[in-house]
């Protein structure tokens, strides 16, 4: 290690979907100052979406074409799930950090966070005092979200190369220009276009939504979207509450519209075990999103009979145990919904 340098190690947060210019300049500012730059990549372990359309494989793939031999060996991914509770996910951040140094054999190292504060979208940098802050000028004007659509194509956006291409670097242009020759871009392109769609024809929210977390036998009922965002994807029963309905009412009719199963004639009202509000303001791509979940525990030996209609391709029975390997298959933030109920067992 350069003794010479500041810092034992720095930390640099984001999602880098995908990796730009001011990414770029805030990664060498890291490695300048550090000996090692530990990168923590958000939004990692989850399904694909408009927001996130890379792995966190893909994107340390394509911040590690960005770097020479000798730079690579300073650098340490980490990547971190969005947990939509600030306390824990700084927990995790911290905790990955902590294994890196650990496994690099860094005792009572010297530590400082890079970052740069957008807009309130950065206030997570707060999240971290007892590490100090080295803070960059925003490099510009680069908005990932802006580089997305124009990547993407969605409509109103400027869709020629150069008009992204001169906000990454030159690796990730090669990387993203291979990376559109992949089956998955159609499905992302398609995913952000519907995103678009969406927002064009109902604006951002708030609004109001239902889901319902239905358990019978060691079983939990989920449903196979069938149009973007998320066709394909798993996910819970449920949608938009309607004028005048009551939050309970809402939940049950998403629930028999798209399953099938009349909770209200089977359980004497349909009364909830649980009910919670998951009201993160990230927690969907299509906008302000304010969901209200409800358990029902259904005291059966076997689960009933279901078939998926309406919004939902298919309904199915999944164990509760298993759900922890269905992570990258759920919709939006519907793993995180289970997990509050259901506390299916997963890596922390």
């Amino acid at each position: 290690m350069n003794t010479d340098r500041q810092y034992d190690a720095t930390i640099l947060i984001g999602r880098f979907q995908p990796f730009h210019n001011g990414h770029a300049a805030l990664l060498e500012k890291a490695l300048e100052i550090g000996g090692r730059a530990l990168v923590a990549l958000g939004s990692s372990f989850r399904s694909r979406d408009a927001r996130n359309p890379f792995t966190w494989e893909e994107r340390a793939a394509m911040i590690r074409a960005n770097l020479g031999e000798a730079e690579a060996r300073r650098v340490t991914f980490i990547p971190v799930r969005d947990y939509y509770d600030d306390r824990r996910w700084a927990a995790a951040v911290e905790e990955g950090a902590r294994m890196a140094l650990e496994q690099a054999g860094l005792a009572a190292p010297r530590v400082a966070l890079v970052g740069f504060h957008k807009d309130a979208s950065s206030d997570y940098l707060g999240l971290f005092p007892h590490w100090p802050f080295v803070e960059l000028e925003r490099q510009g004007n680069i908005d990932a979200t802006a580089i997305r659509r124009m990547y993407f194509g969605d409509a109103g956006a400027q869709t020629t190369p150069a008009a992204w291409q001169s906000l990454v670097p030159p690796a990730t242009v090669r990387y993203l220009e291979d990376w559109s020759a992949l089956p998955v871009f159609s499905a992302m392109r398609e995913e952000h276009r519907a995103v678009a769609a969406y927002r064009q024809k109902w604006g951002t929210g708030p609004f109001v939504t239902l889901d319902a977390v239905v358990t019978a036998a060691g079983h939990v009922l989920l449903i196979r979207r069938k149009r973007a965002p998320g066709k394909g994807l798993w996910a819970l029963p449920g949608g938009f509450l309607e004028g005048r309905e009551r939050l309970l009412q809402g939940a049950l009719r998403e629930l028999k519209e798209e399953t099938g199963l009349d909770l209200a004639a089977a359980t004497s009202g349909g009364a909830p075990r649980a009910v919670a509000v998951f009201d993160h303001p990230d927690r969907s791509a299509r906008g302000r999103i304010i969901t209200h979940a409800h358990w029902f525990d259904l005291p059966l030996a076997t689960p009933p009979a279901v078939a998926g209609a309406d919004d939902a391709a298919e309904a199915r029975w999944f164990p509760v145990a298993g759900l922890p390997d269905m992570e990258a298959e759920l919709f939006e933030d519907h793993f995180p919904i289970l997990g509050y109920f259901l506390a299916p067992s997963s890596p922390p």
